[in-house]
């Protein structure tokens, strides 16, 4: 008898720390108190590049965090990858009853919250979407089709080949054009770097096939949108966010002059302000 109770507590120590390492689609830290909002980082891009913003909000809002699946140090998922982290955001607002929600989304991270926002069954109160497109694929991909889209294919392929050098060179080329800071590039090469390699690569792909264009229609909560005016110049940022949220009933356009890709980054001081304005609006 006391042979198969030590057999039954080990079998169930053994689940549990499986269920703890299991690989989960989202990682959320939770700090402060008050009204909840919940931060979305863009892609590769980990939960504490909200960390100067947190800092200031969390004395009025308690803030989830997110930091998605094979990134910032977050062990990968099995694909595909977007569609899983987009149902467990889903699932983690109805679980924790975060009614009157506002999300913070930037990039990839705003992508996420436009879809969370067209879900008939969430409450949530606002978003404020940076730098983010509902269908990134349709602006990049000339006669884009989603379903052409594979995780299969020789890009992929060859990201997947190349040896540590190479992709290294890839990460900074691509950092170069997301930030006017050097500081700020280096950040986001190494974050490219850290990520987990399968992640990066099919990931993106899922993020390329995602078009939320249609979904807009379902949108009735304010939204925000906050985009860069750089390298693009303001005229042509203006024509493309346009003709992407043309489904959109209503939103407040802000253009960030003299930035990249990484607005936070670029511009901290400005970027906080607005988010207080925007926040303390009705």
């Amino acid at each position: 008898m006391k042979n198969l109770i030590l057999l039954f507590v080990s079998i169930v120590f053994s689940l549990s720390i499986y269920a703890k390492n299991e690989s989960q689609p989202i990682n959320v830290e939770v700090t402060g108190k008050g009204k909840p909002m919940i931060l979305i980082p863009g892609f590769t891009v980990p939960g504490n590049v909200w960390s100067p913003i947190v800092n200031k909000l969390e004395k009025n809002y308690q803030c989830h965090i997110v930091t998605l699946a094979g990134f910032g140090g977050k062990e990968p998922i099995e694909f595909p990858w977007l569609p899983k982290v987009n149902e467990s955001l889903k699932n983690y607002i109805l679980k924790n009853d975060l009614q009157n929600t506002t999300i913070i989304g930037h990039s990839l991270g705003g992508t996420i919250a436009t879809w969370l926002a067209s879900q008939n069954d969430l409450k949530l109160s606002k978003i404020i979407l940076i730098d983010a497109l509902p269908a990134s694929g349709a602006l990049m991909i000339p006669n884009f089709n989603p379903e052409n889209l594979m995780y299969e294919s020789p890009y992929n392929n060859q990201l997947l080949a190349m040896d540590d050098v190479a992709f290294e060179q890839t990460a900074t080329t691509m950092s170069k054009g997301m930030s006017l800071k050097e500081s700020a590039q280096e950040k986001i090469k190494n974050w490219i770097l850290e990520s987990d390699r399968k992640t990066y690569v099919y990931g993106y792909t899922d993020y390329l096939k995602l078009d939320l264009r249609e979904n807009l229609k379902n949108i009735s909560i304010p939204v925000t949108i906050i985009a860069a005016s750089q390298p693009y110049g303001e005229e042509m940022v203006k024509q493309t966010y346009k003709k992407q949220y043309a489904n959109l009933k209503d939103y407040n356009f802000i253009i960030a002059e003299d930035s990249a890709h990484f607005i936070m980054l670029d511009k901290p001081e400005w970027f906080l302000k607005q988010m207080q304005t925007i926040l303390s609006s009705k």
